[in-house]
């Protein structure tokens, strides 16, 4: 797997960048066929944080791997670079397209512009953006997810756990699709214990993305909902989750972490024992689907909805002091069903 570093991925290296991709192999190829899935070639454009976030980009890059394994295909790595513009996403889009790769995916909404003005230009090659369904197209596939009802259930086993009656919520920038986090929890929490109180927080605003790639905004977030009373953080910050992570655990209180199971990666083991569970989304199997629809010859368009009726969001069930927790365990089963029932609607705004 070839993989692009952060400083080739800055907008000034473009240059570069483009020729470092397409040595992956001929431009011309950029309709993404060839005699076989060994001659396929696709792409990752990793979203704020890069890979090593242990969440959300880890996830994707699981699915590429997968791809990689299971499939044959040659996966390039493209990283995102601080504060960088939509000019630059373009750029990005662009060197990968031409290089050959398809399918071409764009790891977060903030790849949308991009995408919007790329993909038109690139009619063979397959662009897959993950959670934006905002910008359509013949040959783009939107890959979104219900994490409003991940998140609920997240809410239900929170307000089972608390001692305190008081959880917190930790956003990385606040945005609408944060937000449906912070809804689904709020939510969840309420329908099973009124009494329990939330405490939101917000890492950053637009267009400041900090909040989702600094560890140490998470922390300090974390240590300011502890002193409040929380005794159960669920952090939606990506990178800087992993702050607010190591800050609850080493308070001694539950973290929910979010999108990979956490509980799991190796990056936090040092505080897996204080994860109670992670709010999945199936990014890794989304991933790979896309990439093995284009490899079959059938490219996924659309919008692609993964929630919790065909398990695309849940709750990670890794930890055994979780699973050992029956009554908890009880009320989230409970929940779930009623939401795939239809008795249940969680809200996707606060």
């Amino acid at each position: 797997m070839r993989r692009i570093t952060r400083i080739a991925a800055v907008g000034v290296m473009s240059a570069a960048l483009a020729l470092s991709v397409t040595a992956c192999g001929d431009s011309s190829s950029s309709s993404g066929s060839g005699s076989d899935s060994k001659d396929k070639k696709t792409a990752l454009a990793y979203d704020i944080g890069g890979r090593g976030d242990q969440s959300f980009n880890d996830a994707a890059y699981a699915g590429l791997a997968k791809a990689e394994k299971d499939l044959g295909v040659k996966g390039t790595e493209a990283e995102p670079s601080d504060g960088e513009s939509d000019a630059d996403k373009v750029q990005r889009l662009t060197s990968l397209a031409r290089a050959g790769n398809n399918p071409v995916i764009g790891v977060g909404f903030a790849y949308a512009p991009a995408i919007k003005k790329v993909a038109p230009k690139f009619p063979k090659v397959t662009f897959g953006i993950i959670d934006d369904a905002s910008v359509t197209g013949p040959n783009i596939a939107n890959i979104v997810f219900n994490e409003e009802q991940g998140s609920y259930l997240a809410g239900v086993a929170a307000a089972k756990v608390t001692k305190t009656k008081t959880v917190g919520f930790i956003g990385g920038v606040e945005t609408p699709l944060i937000k449906k986090f912070e809804a689904g929890f709020t939510q969840g929490v309420k329908d099973t214990n009124s009494a329990v109180k939330v405490i939101p927080q917000y890492l950053t605003q637009p267009p400041n993305f900090d909040g989702f790639s600094k560890p140490d905004l998470g922390k300090a977030a974390a240590q300011g909902q502890l002193d409040k009373g929380a005794d159960v953080v669920y952090s939606a910050a990506g990178l800087a989750g992993s702050g607010a992570i190591e800050a609850v655990s080493k308070a001694g209180k539950w973290n929910i972490g979010v999108d990979s199971d956490q509980y799991n990666q190796k990056g936090l083991a040092a505080y897996k024992e204080s994860i109670l569970t992670s709010v999945t989304k199936d990014v890794e199997d989304s991933v790979f689907n896309l990439i093995k629809s284009v490899v079959d010859g059938k490219p996924e368009t659309g919008e692609i909805r993964y929630g919790l009726d065909k398990d695309g969001v849940g709750l990670a069930m890794s930890n055994p002091k979780f699973t050992a927790m029956t009554d908890v365990i009880a009320a989230v089963d409970k929940a779930k069903k009623e939401i795939i029932d239809g008795k249940i609607t969680v809200k996707t705004a606060p």
